[in-house]
């Protein structure tokens, strides 16, 4: 397989702070981790996406808001942090998605990851939240659509559910959302009774999990209940928000999934259709255990 390996400096310059959990040594460690890696993976660049491009999912409102939080180093909450190198990071984290699918459709990889920060899956169409200021998976589906993939499926399965991603397409029934999450954490959403409204009603579907799940728990979802879904959707694309705070020594979580557990997830993930996949990167806060995770997705994704 032809893997695309996105990433940026720029992302380092996104300033959280010493003991924020959502720092740029994250990044750092994963690029240390792969390294061996480097001659198997087609290295690119992102974009730096237009407003027009951000707009296919955010106000434009809101896009100079968060403009000029970044600029002035306000912080948007006690999580969301900004610097003055913010809106350029999340302008090319966005823009990492926008260079896989564009990458895929030129015929250049067949799937990619993209390592970016800051994070998204959160972020909402007008709200900034959890570490998130764009939603990057979103604008990614929308501009996948634009280029011939018309039917999106969307994997989340950081331990965190990916609100944000949700209330985007809630009512869309031209994108699938699928998150398992751990139960009754941030951000509190992810019902099970959420399952979308109006013509989206049937495409969102939310499966959380107890505290203390292992392995053989998630397991079970993706190879049992994922695969119908997969099969009745027919998606044209599967993008993926790769959280790996799924990770047994992961700070901000309580699941029991292992280094193991994620390489059968992730190969579990890979094996559900023969379409182009996206990976972006999303939540993991124990640095050493992000870099091995991210490290036996790219190995799966090159088999």
């Amino acid at each position: 397989m032809r893997v695309g390996y996105i990433s940026d400096e720029a992302y380092l310059r996104h300033n959280t702070g010493k003991i924020h959990p959502e720092s740029s040594e994250r990044l750092r460690i994963i690029e240390d981790e792969i390294a061996s890696l480097k001659d198997d993976l087609i290295l690119l660049t992102p974009c730096e996406v237009s407003f027009d491009i951000l707009s296919l999912v955010h106000p434009y409102e809101y896009i100079e808001y968060v403009k000029e939080c970044c600029e002035n180093g306000m912080n948007i909450d006690g999580d969301t942090i900004t610097s003055k190198g913010s809106f350029e990071a999340a302008l090319k984290a966005v823009g990492a998605g926008i260079k896989a699918v564009y990458s895929i459709k030129k015929g250049e990889i067949d799937r990619a990851f993209a390592a970016v920060r800051p994070p998204g899956h959160h972020a909402s169409r007008q709200k900034a939240m959890g570490f998130c200021l764009f939603n990057n998976i979103a604008v990614t589906a929308i501009y996948a659509q634009k280029q011939g993939y018309k039917k999106v499926f969307i994997i989340d399965f950081d331990v965190h559910h990916g609100n944000g991603t949700q209330d985007i397409f809630y009512e869309d029934s031209s994108v699938f959302y699928f998150s398992t999450h751990e139960k009754s954490i941030f951000p509190g959403t992810g019902d099970t009774n959420d399952i979308g409204s109006n013509k989206g009603a049937g495409y969102t579907f939310n499966y959380p999990l107890e505290h203390d799940s292992k392995d053989t728990d998630i397991l079970k979802v993706y190879q049992d209940v994922l695969p119908p879904l997969i099969e009745n959707f027919n998606p044209d694309i599967i993008l993926v928000s790769a959280g790996y705070d799924i990770h047994i020594d992961d700070p901000l979580a309580s699941l029991n999934v292992s280094l193991d557990g994620i390489r059968k997830l992730i190969r579990t993930i890979l094996k559900m259709k023969d379409v182009p996949y996206v990976f972006m990167l999303e939540g993991g806060y124990d640095v050493d255990a992000l870099a091995e995770s991210v490290k036996v997705t790219l190995e799966e994704m090159l088999q």
